[in-house]
């Protein structure tokens, strides 16, 4: 490595020299192994034949050797797949933005097929002009791009009575990240006008579940968006093709997909998913009703039961996403001993409002078990609970919004299991 003496200056290029020094130093008894390499040595396939042209994949797709990057369901969790879940294999994914085609899913009714042609979006109710709109109408308004975190209340909520699954992909699979554009919601009420008494609104899909949430006005007005495109092309049949409503921040159930009516009114209307579903059961046997905002949460996506140490020890990049319905994610801690010490993670990439936000630790493991935990902090001062804490005024009994700290155990051969600590 290349030495600075005191009083001597230092140059980009022994700052440069230095640090490539350092860095082939880490991985030096690895690259020694390279020696001899088939792989390096001998002249691949693929070196010797021509490919195919430009238009043989009109619509691209990933490699053929990351096919077993996809979605997975868990067969057992509800009775039919056409009001089933599939997860986002996060373990896989970095960065912040989840590609289209491994966005989870949920449905209750299947997959609509709409034809945007025949697609109408109606505002009705206490509005001073109902309205229907096509979907040419809805282009003619100005429009938005935002990123924004959608997470399914039930997200790893299969883990309040315990350690249940064992992998990222399904304890917090249910979320994806991506950019919408879409119209502001203020501006089709604004069209219509709504009447002073108009205090909530009631989106409800063209899906034959005819899937209805309550809204307070206030949230209608100030960031939900009428979405028609994600990451810059249409939305996909499974997230509500051709138009969508965007609720940032809060439960994915509200998210209506296949966005076909608006209904202003007075009151809440108490239907079926906001009473016998996403209600929080608490221990005394009272529901909390209405729990609409995401909490900070995180999880660390790599090590983690799908995404093993295969490298054995050494340098080790731990990474994850950390998240909040109620602004930006400064700080995420992360633990290797069951939270006994915590270090400061380094956030990467962009720090957007209601997004997801990627952070890493770099580390050298010296191959003994760790017990991998993160803790998320988000804009507002709060600060991600341990499963403890939140039992502790939840109970046990609940499904929906466990944000609560998860724990991998890494044993020396860098297989890691989804457990809990005390």
């Amino acid at each position: 490595m290349t030495k600075i003496y005191k009083g001597m200056k230092p140059t980009r290029r022994s700052f440069l020299t230095g640090a490539a020094a350092s860095g082939v130093a880490m991985v030096s008894a690895k690259a020694a192994n390279a020696e001899g390499d088939p792989a390096i040595i001998n002249k691949q396939e693929w070196n010797q034949y021509l490919g195919e042209g430009v238009d043989a994949r009109p619509y691209g797709m990933p490699s053929q050797f990351e096919s077993h990057v996809r979605r997975q369901d868990v067969p057992w969790l509800t009775a039919d797949p056409v009001s089933s879940v599939n997860f986002t294999p996060l373990h896989e994914l970095d960065g912040i933005i989840t590609p289209n085609g491994l966005c989870f899913e949920r449905h209750h009714a299947g997959i609509a097929e709409v034809d945007p042609a025949e697609h109408r979006l109606m505002i009705n109710g206490l509005v001073d002009r109902p309205l229907v709109f096509t979907m040419e109408d809805l282009m003619r308004f100005p429009r938005e791009n935002h990123v924004y975190f959608l997470e399914c209340a039930a997200n790893t909520g299969m883990e309040w009575a315990g350690a249940q699954l064992n992998g990222c992909q399904f304890t917090h699979g249910m979320i994806h990240n991506v950019m919408y554009t879409g119209v502001p919601l203020r501006l089709l009420l604004q069209e219509a006008g709504v009447k002073t008494t108009g205090k909530w609104i009631m989106p409800e899909g063209a899906d034959a579940s005819g899937m209805t949430r309550s809204i307070p006005i206030e949230k209608a007005l100030d960031d939900c968006l009428v979405a028609f495109k994600m990451n810059g092309e249409a939305l996909r049949p499974e997230q509500g093709y051709p138009v969508r409503l965007v609720v940032p921040g809060w439960e994915g159930n509200m998210w209506i997909k296949w966005l076909r009516r608006i209904e202003v009114g007075d009151q809440p209307w108490h239907h079926r998913e906001e009473t016998s579903k996403y209600t929080d059961l608490l221990a005394d046997g009272q529901a909390r009703r209405f729990t609409w905002e995401m909490d900070a949460k995180s999880v660390i996506t790599s090590p983690s039961p799908q995404a093993p140490i295969t490298q054995g020890p050494g340098p080790l990049v731990i990474t994850g996403v950390a998240w909040s319905g109620r602004g930006t994610i400064p700080r995420v801690d992360v633990t290797i001993d069951g939270g006994i010490t915590w270090q400061q993670a380094r956030m990467s990439g962009p720090s957007l409002n209601k997004s997801m936000h990627r952070f890493y630790l770099d580390v050298e493991w010296d191959g003994k078990p760790m017990l991998l935990q993160s803790r998320a902090h988000d804009s507002t001062g709060y600060v991600q609970p341990t499963k403890e804490q939140l039992r502790h005024v939840r109970g046990e009994n609940s499904i929906y919004h466990n944000n609560s700290i998860q724990t991998w155990a890494v044993n020396e051969k860098g297989e890691a299991e989804n457990v809990e600590i005390s």
